[in-house]
């Protein structure tokens, strides 16, 4: 498998007016092609700081960090990564097609195939039909799927995801953790997927990385022995349950780091 994300001997410190703060100590991770990867831990153990260094957004202290080969800079100078947000993030003023268009507009792709990604993109995240409709007029879930197919549209290979599903109600967000295992075997995307959900990171991953709280550690790295396909029933089976109590268990094993 080729890596798409390499990180080595990775920290991250802020400096604060109350002092340094550790967000990040000694990760060492791979992320291969086509994985779906789920980082999970408490707050503030570091998931979103380690997907906003892969994107460039914040600058490790020290170790190294590949992505696709490239330092996070190049990476995003070439535009090969889509982001995700916790909140959808849609210009209220702009219709749907106008939100996922913006991208595209940035980037200069010509007004032709900026119909033709739009149309591919929100047919993918279910949206077709709803191109006119402006963000207030659609569902939260909606809403996200929207930023979904914004995050698509320029066609990256890896998509970071920050807890999207995170302030949606339990039947929305089990719903949208099907829609999203589809476009994953539909598109073969790279994802890294942040999340504080047991359940939702056993039943969209191949790969869990269990983080510790500050200074964030990967505490165990689990890869799924699930199949590809996976019915919401899936969560009910011995081996789903197995995963999760591996989870839970790195999770309380990460609090001996706690100071």
């Amino acid at each position: 498998m080729s890596s798409v994300v390499s990180a080595k001997n990775l920290s991250l410190t802020f400096e604060t007016n109350d002092g340094p703060v550790n967000a990040l100590s000694d990760v060492n991770l791979e992320i291969n092609k086509g994985e779906f990867v789920s980082f999970i831990g408490p707050s503030g153990c570091g998931k979103t700081t380690f997907l906003r260094v892969i994107a460039d957004l914040e600058q490790p202290t020290s170790g190294e960090i590949q992505v696709n080969g490239m330092s996070p800079n190049e990476a995003r100078s070439k535009r090969a990564y889509g982001y995700v947000f916790q909140a959808p993030a849609l210009y209220p003023w702009r219709t749907i097609e106008k939100n996922v268009a913006l991208p595209l507009e940035v980037i200069g792709f010509g007004k032709a195939e900026q119909v033709e990604r739009i149309r591919r993109t929100l047919d993918l995240v279910g949206l077709a039909g709803f191109e006119k409709k402006f963000p207030w007029q659609l569902s939260g879930g909606m809403q996200q799927r929207a930023s979904i197919a914004r995050a698509l549209a320029f066609d990256a290979d890896l998509l970071l995801m920050d807890e999207p599903f995170g302030a949606l109600d339990e039947i929305v967000r089990d719903h949208l953790n099907s829609e999203l295992l589809k476009l994953w075997a539909a598109t073969q995307k790279t994802i890294a997927f942040v999340t504080h959900s047991i359940p939702e990171a056993v039943y969209l991953s191949t790969k869990i990385v269990v983080m510790s709280p500050r200074p964030g550690r990967v505490t165990d790295i689990i890869d799924s022995t699930l199949p590809h396909d996976r019915p919401l029933e899936i969560r009910e089976t011995p081996e789903f349950l197995a995963i999760a109590h591996r989870v839970r268990d790195g999770l309380r094993a990460g609090h001996s780091y706690e100071v």
